[in-house]
């Protein structure tokens, strides 16, 4: 006799026929997935003009702008590590996710309205506590949510989302501005209605699954017996992320390329928009295929896809060139990002899920940091080639630890209560 689980994998109960994977996935995860698209389309609507904002109509300097992006980016990934804690501690997920996504919609407003400096730093690093708040519990929710069959699809679908709002936050932000004759608080007025709906979706589209009477309950989510629970699998996982996360410095040295190969400034944000329509179409495709394979495999072929970006990005010296090095770079985002908080979510046991996202969340952001200031030591030291040819050097170190990470994780893991 066919178990339950089997049937159901089988069939969606109406002929046998079987289910097309995006039918299958819960529709808490569709509406986080829409949640950080209309997040995602808000902020990227403000931070696609706000440096110029800051430096244009305010007056500020670049180093000004530069201070105000650092601070705010590790203020998001300091925070992630607790909510994540927290999120273990308490046993809920939805709530910090929704007073993440809350926090980041009462700063919308700010910026339109903000008349100096002090208010929009204020006003960026609110936003960026609320980033921080709610990633870890979110992505948390994602694996709560999704059957283990289906965990890859999941974070996919949910990661490609995310993207098509990174891409059509910019191309809106670059239309209203055209349409408003570059009136800067109009577009940022527009940017709060999505920043709002994004808040009232999670409210009342997600639903929390009840917690498994059989996971342990954790009391101090970060003391060294629970980080030692986390298991050798994750600290593996969390060590070849790290080295790989040096090869994928900040998507800035994308621009960088781009001008340094003749793309005029009117241009350059469609940099930007190449790179995150290849990952956001991508995403979700390698998701599913992450279910059906070993995942360091696939994760190996999204690195193989950046080293080759790196090479072209390296070497190419036209327009073209550089175009295809930056949808290839987007192809490998699509390859790896989802896939890594996907082996997180396989390897940490359920009842640390928050904790083990935030841990991995601080130390690749930490890691995107130093990436981002060594490639531009190289750059002012050997130029483009320098930068990107590095990069690759990294790309193949972590290609070289997955041959380990195979081995830990060659069997698809199901966890009980996961």
């Amino acid at each position: 006799m066919r178990s339950k689980t089997n049937t159901q994998d089988a069939s969606d109960g109406t002929g046998g026929r079987k289910r097309t994977p995006w039918r299958e996935i819960p529709p808490g995860v569709w509406a986080l997935g829409c949640v950080s698209l209309l997040m995602d389309i808000s902020s990227e609507m403000i931070h696609a003009l706000l440096p110029a904002y800051l430096v244009t109509v305010l007056g500020t300097s670049v180093l000004t702008v530069g201070v105000l992006e650092g601070i705010a980016e590790a203020t998001a990934s300091v925070t992630k590590i607790f909510s994540g804690a927290l999120s273990d501690w308490l046993g809920k997920r939805k709530l910090l996710a929704a007073i993440g996504y809350g926090l980041a919609a009462l700063t919308k407003p700010v910026f339109p309205l903000a008349s100096s400096v002090e208010w929009l730093f204020a006003a960026r690093f609110i936003d960026r506590v609320g980033k921080g708040i709610r990633g870890a519990p979110r992505d948390a929710l994602v694996a709560d949510l999704s059957p283990p069959r289906l965990r890859g699809a999941s974070f996919g679908l949910r990661q490609s989302l995310d993207t098509v709002g990174a891409f059509l936050g910019p191309l809106l932000a670059i239309g209203l501005m055209w349409l408003t004759a570059d009136h800067f608080q109009a577009v940022f007025w527009v940017a709060v209605v999505p920043a709002f709906l994004s808040v009232a979706l999670i409210v009342v589209g997600v639903s929390e699954p009840e917690r498994s009477p059989a996971l342990r309950q954790v009391r101090m989510p970060l003391h060294p017996d629970e980080l030692r629970r986390l298991g050798a699998g994750f600290w593996y996982v969390v060590a070849v992320a790290a080295v790989f996360t040096l090869a994928r410095f900040s998507e800035a040295f994308l621009i960088l390329r781009a001008q340094s190969a003749g793309v005029s400034l009117t241009l350059v944000p469609l940099v930007l928009v190449i790179m995150s329509l290849v990952y956001s179409i991508s995403a979700y495709p390698v998701g599913i295929l992450s279910d059906h394979m070993n995942r360091p495999t696939v994760l190996a072929i999204g690195l193989a896809v950046l080293v080759l970006a790196d090479l072209v990005l390296a070497w190419s010296s036209g327009i073209a060139g550089v175009a295809a090095g930056v949808a290839l770079w987007g192809l490998h985002m699509g390859f790896t990002q989802g896939l890594l908080t996907t082996l997180v979510a396989d390897v940490a046991p359920p009842e640390l899920r928050g904790t083990a996202f935030g841990v991995f969340n601080l130390i690749t952001g930490v890691t995107v940091l130093v990436a981002s200031v060594l490639a531009g030591a190289l750059w002012d030291m050997g130029g483009p080639q320098a930068t990107f040819l590095a990069g690759a050097g990294f790309a193949l170190l972590a290609l070289a630890g997955l041959w380990g990470l195979r081995g830990r994780l060659g069997e698809k893991p199901r966890h009980v209560g996961g």
